[in-house]
């Protein structure tokens, strides 16, 4: 997911937003989260999100959850989201 943090003045702002949205993903959802890139600037970030399940449904659907939660951040605007899936 590609974010704009438009209040934010400092790398230090940033990661202040951006840690609850890292930390709550991880312990709610249960996936794997990063942020992955535009780590050097104040207003952007690119957020990292991974799941594994033996159906692509769940993996569907905690995703989606994932999704909402960090629309549900007033602070942060989504600018893009892009899934990829890899399959064994």
């Amino acid at each position: 997911m590609e974010l704009h943090l438009p209040l934010a003045r400092s790398l230090k702002d940033k990661r202040s937003v951006l840690r609850p949205i890292l930390d709550g993903a991880r312990h709610r959802f249960g996936v794997a989260a990063s942020e992955v890139g535009q780590q050097d600037l104040w207003q952007s970030a690119e957020l990292g999100f991974s799941a594994v399940s033996s159906t692509v449904g769940h993996v569907g659907e905690v995703l989606d959850n994932v999704e909402r939660f960090v629309w549900s951040f007033p602070e942060v605007e989504v600018s893009s989201c892009e899934r990829l899936w890899l399959e064994v």
